[in-house]
Formats: structure tokens, C-alpha cells, sequence
């Protein structure tokens, strides 16, 4: 999980300054709006508005490579329409929950290969629009009392008409997480590599926090139940929205007391520890003993992060 092809340098992660994936999105979302009948109305009726080309969740990208952006009027019959909101140029801009299409059970490989080409802005607006509308896609019904719900505040909610209970877009909090071990100027970091990874992939460890607990205790505890490492001292480096459906991703390195393994293999196949020439040499396209995160995935900024840190 990481950050975009076209990489830039930018705000989001103090230790590296390297931009995050899915972040520095351009639209003013436009909260007050969204309660505002008359002019959201006004907004959707614009000549200018724009719609979001997707087929069930992917992008549509133009010979230019961006993001293809078609008339309002193309909305499907019958679809939720969520305001993303308006560009610095006061254009209006949409998304559209198709009720032809059933809910995507995961994302599609072809979208992956898309991830690579999309600029920083257009991945922050396709991560708005794939995460809201996979929000409404799956919850049409209300959780209190079964009745369909009903979109409102510019599908930002929905409402349902029996309870009146409000209902809104989950954000799942999501820790990913280096452990650090070893003396100033010899410090290796761990790295595991899921079940079915391409060949070679490694990445850092991540897990969902759980009710109850810190993002410190989630990190704490993922590395330890996956790892069977111990980390205190966890400081905080990056964050980045994850729309697979929708995660917020919370990046963070803490340090190890020691650099025994004990592997959980339900949810590792590997694990290695990494030293800081080893991550830069693969990090900056060489050889090394792993293959680097993709580059839209916020762990490829959470090692870039650390091997700048030296």
C-alpha cells in the first residue's frame, strides 16, 4: 500500500517529505453545501458539473493518462449522486453509485496497473469517489432496523426513512508499521512478506486497529502477535487514505528489544531484517534482498522515510 508513479515531493511525511499515495486531492468538498437543497441543485445543474467515469470501481483514463471527467447528464438512470465537490475553477464534480452494478468484492488487478500512471491529484479524488460509492453500493439498508435507506447531505449519508437513523462512510483505521533494532548507524528494520506476495515482495507489517486500544498498542500488538516482537518508543510518521474499500493507513516505527522472530505463518509466509543500504539500494532501483513496496502504497513512504533518517 503506498504512493503514486508520478512521484513528487511534498508534504505528508515530516522525515522524508515524500507525498503519500491517494493524497493532495484539489476539491473543496464543500461541507455547508451539502445540507443546502437549493444549491446543491444549483451545483448539479451546472453545464459545467462533472461525473467521474467508473466501471465498477475502476477509472477510465484518457489518452493523456488522467482521469476521465464526463457530463453530469451521464449519470446512470436511477444512480446516487455524491458530490466530491468543486474545483479551484468552481466546476462542480460527481461520482455515481450505479444500481446496475453489484458491490465489487475486491478490486480488480487491472486496476492496480492503473495506480502507477495517476498523478497525486487524480489518485485522491479516485480514492474519494471508490470508497464513497462502494460505501453506498454496500449499505442500502439500515443497520438499526433493516429498512432501504435513502442518500442525503450530497451522499455524504444516508438516512433511513422508518427510524431516522443516520448512517455515514466508515473509515477503517489501519496501522503499518516498521520495527527498528540495532545501534546508531547499524539499525535494520523488519520486513515480512504475505501468503501468494508476487515473488520477492516484502513489505512492513500492518493490521486494523482494533476497539480499545492506541494506534501505539495496535502497533505494539500486530508486530508481536505477527512477528513475536516486542517495540516500545513508536512515533508517528505518515498517513494516507486506502480505498480498498476504505482504510485510513497510519504509518509508524517503533523500536525492537530484541531481533528474535517467531513468525505467525496464518499471517506471514517470511520475515527478514533489513539493513539502511540494503532498503536504499532497492528503494533506488537496485539490487537487494526483497522487491520494494509499490509505489502508490504507504510503505514505500514509510521506508523511504526511515533511510532518510540516517
Amino acid at each position: 500500500m503506498a504512493a503514486q508513479g508520478r512521484s513528487q515531493p511534498g508534504a505528508g511525511c515530516r522525515s522524508a517529505q515524500v507525498r503519500p499515495g491517494f493524497t493532495g486531492g484539489t476539491l473543496d468538498r464543500a461541507d455547508p453545501l451539502r445540507t443546502d437543497v437549493e444549491k446543491l441543485a444549483a451545483a448539479m445543474a451546472d453545464p459545467r458539473a462533472r461525473l467521474l467515469r467508473l466501471r465498477e470501481l475502476v477509472p477510465e483514463l484518457g489518452d493523456d493518462g488522467r482521469l476521465i471527467w464526463d457530463s453530469i447528464a451521464e449519470a446512470p438512470v436511477g444512480g446516487e449522486i455524491v458530490l466530491l465537490g468543486f474545483d479551484p475553477d468552481g466546476v462542480p464534480h460527481f461520482a455515481a453509485a450505479n444500481p446496475a452494478e453489484t458491490p465489487v468484492a475486491r478490486p480488480a488487478f487491472t486496476m492496480f496497473r492503473l495506480l502507477d500512471q495517476l498523478t497525486y491529484e487524480d489518485a485522491a479524488h479516485f480514492a474519494a469517489a471508490r470508497s464513497t460509492v462502494d460505501w453506498h453500493m454496500r449499505h442500502r439498508f439500515c443497520a438499526v432496523c433493516g429498512t432501504g435507506t435513502e442518500l442525503f447531505r450530497a451522499g455524504w449519508g444516508r438516512k433511513c426513512p422508518h427510524c431516522n437513523a443516520e448512517h455515514f462512510p466508515r473509515v477503517d483505521p489501519v496501522v503499518i508499521m516498521l520495527a527498528e533494532y540495532g545501534a546508531k548507524g547499524e539499525r535494520r528494520v523488519l520486513l515480512g512478506r504475505g501468503p501468494g506476495w508476487p515473488p520477492g515482495r516484502y513489505s512492513a507489517l500492518a493490521g486494523f486497529v482494533e476497539p480499545g486500544e492506541s494506534l501505539e498498542e495496535a502497533v505494539a500488538r500486530e508486530i508481536f502477535e505477527e512477528a513475536g516482537v516486542r517495540v516500545r518508543n513508536v512515533r508517528y510518521v505518515a498517513s494516507q487514505p486506502w480505498p480498498f474499500p476504505s482504510s485510513l493507513m497510519v504509518a509508524a516505527i517503533g523500536e525492537a528489544d530484541d531481533d528474535r522472530l517467531t513468525i505467525d505463518t496464518n499471517e506471514l509466509e517470511d520475515a527478514i531484517w533489513v539493513t539502511r543500504d540494503e532498503a536504499r539500494a532497492v528503494m533506488s532501483g537496485g539490487e537487494g534482498p526483497f522487491v520494494a513496496p509499490p509505489h502508490y502504497a504507504l510503505a514505500h513512504t514509510l521506508l523511504s522515510a526511515w533511510i532518510a533518517e540516517a
